[in-house]
């Protein structure tokens, strides 16, 4: 699965939405109607799920999908093995 495909399925699961209602440019709070609830869990499934920290002081700035795919595939490739790197493999998750 690539990331763009994971982050995606972890923003459908959490935010508990349908998948054509999640594109690059759907905003979490505008076309979603998550809440700052719902975006602290979200931010907690995609740092479980590929193994990343997310700053506090850089989750203002995941306002949309791709927010949140740049973020990941950034975090990713910062890291020793850069975009290779495996995402965590929770069983949970598509």
């Amino acid at each position: 699965m690539n990331i763009d495909t994971h982050v995606k399925a972890v923003i459908r699961r959490h935010l508990d939405v349908k998948g054509h209602e999640v594109e690059a440019s759907t905003h979490f709070v505008d076309d979603l109607g998550a809440d700052s609830l719902d975006l602290a869990d979200l931010t907690l499934a995609l740092e479980e799920a590929f193994d990343i920290d997310i700053e506090d002081d850089h989750i203002p700035g995941l306002r949309t999908v791709q927010d949140a795919i740049d973020y990941v595939e950034a975090r990713l490739a910062a890291r020793p093995g850069g975009e290779d790197a495996e995402p965590s493999r929770r069983s949970d998750l598509p």
